[in-house]
């Protein structure tokens, strides 16, 4: 089953963004013209049927089938993906991030220093992992937040500051988990210019210039991922081990229904039906979520003395018919869906087609903007 749309067909830089989920391979083509971003092509498959599951069901597939799934949707004739120069998505889970104090150095020193302080923190061999890291900005709000942007290479931290200690973002990913991912990019006959661990990708997508605390939602099918962000730091990750199957297999259950009846009562009218059956087990599931939420925003407010200003809701999960307005009702924020291709220039009758995907689309969306932004260099 797939989503797509393509349009415009002049030769311009281009570039792809490859989201690969759990339940989900999500891709986006955009390109440069006189300036601005284009929206090419989009495009979602279903990975549930390569694993002997339901469409919405998460699935660990080995890497051949994860590639034969990434061909099946670039050769889609609808979707028609046009360059092999992409940007890959690397799952949060698959990661380690962590925030650690560094006296205050050169990049050079900062360079050998930062690896031999990191081994307290990463629970394996340090020659297991790539190694990223950059320097955590002070409060300057004419400065621009750093983010890891490539593993393999390290990021270069601004030069000396006049506070004698400065915090680090060190992130490490186990060179298993690259190696599979570089397999799945040699087989699908790709040139991946980076791995992107998915919340950088999605704050490039959906974030705005605000200073203020904001909340990430990221809700998959087989977990929800939350972060507070400030000025571009994560300064709050956790992850809640339900998603949006979870409301699958609830109703399936209570109702005594199959799960493919379940998910398209989840995918029709959702919150907003007249079947109260169905909209108190969808709430059943989604209140756990939300309790999750606020005691991470609570947390985050005694820690920082600072309020959260709004939520954003991203992933599969944020398309359920009426989430919105129950997340508004059940969390301490204001709540937004995410938009991502708000970046990005599409003809105006998509507007209402890609305000209710782009949620599923952030991941995709940042990293294509990324790499089409490297195109330029």
């Amino acid at each position: 089953m797939s989503l797509f749309s393509t349009f415009f067909k002049k030769e311009e830089p281009r570039a792809l963004g490859i989201d690969i989920g759990s339940s989900a391979i999500k891709i986006v083509q955009i390109k440069r013209k006189n300036g601005q971003a284009i929206l090419e092509t989009y495009g979602e498959l279903a990975l549930g049927p390569y694993g002997g599951v339901g469409i919405g069901q998460a699935v660990q597939l080995p890497t051949d089938k994860i590639a034969a799934a990434l061909g099946d949707l670039m050769k889609e004739k609808e979707v028609n993906v046009t360059t092999k120069k992409c940007g890959i998505s690397i799952p949060f889970s698959s990661s380690l991030m962590s925030v650690i104090e560094m006296p205050e150095v050169g990049s050079k020193q900062l360079s050998v220093m930062v690896p031999l302080e990191a081994r307290r923190y990463i629970p394996v061999p340090i020659n297991e992992v790539i190694l990223d890291w950059s320097v955590i900005p002070k409060n300057d709000p004419e400065q621009t937040p750093l983010v890891p942007q490539d593993f393999g290479e390290t990021s270069i931290g601004p030069s000396q500051t006049k506070i004698s200690k400065i915090d680090v973002l060190v992130v490490a990913i186990h060179k298993e988990t690259i190696s599979r991912y570089q397999d799945i990019v040699t087989s699908s006959g790709l040139e991946a210019g980076f791995f992107e661990i998915e919340i950088f990708s999605t704050m490039r997508s959906v974030l705005d210039a605000t200073l203020q605390p904001v909340l990430v939602m990221d809700m998959g099918a087989a977990s929800t991922k939350i972060y507070i962000v400030e000025r571009g730091l994560i300064r709050v990750s956790h992850t809640i081990n339900r998603g949006a199957q979870d409301i699958t297999s609830t109703l399936s259950k209570s109702l005594s229904i199959s799960l493919e009846e379940a998910e398209i009562k989840k995918r029709g009218a959702g919150l907003t039906g007249n079947d109260k059956n169905v909209t108190e087990i969808i709430t059943l599931v989604l209140d756990y979520i939300f309790a999750e939420v606020n005691t991470s925003i609570l947390a985050f407010e005694e820690k920082y003395n600072k309020a959260v200003y709004k939520t954003l809701l991203v992933g599969g999960g944020a398309s359920l018919k009426g989430i919105r307005d129950l997340a508004k009702s059940n969390l301490k924020t204001e709540v937004e869906l995410g938009l991502p291709f708000n970046k990005v220039l599409a003809p105006a009758f998509l507007d209402n087609i890609l305000r209710e995907t782009g949620p599923e689309f952030a991941v995709a969306v940042g990293l294509a903007l990324r790499k089409l932004a490297e195109s330029q260099v």
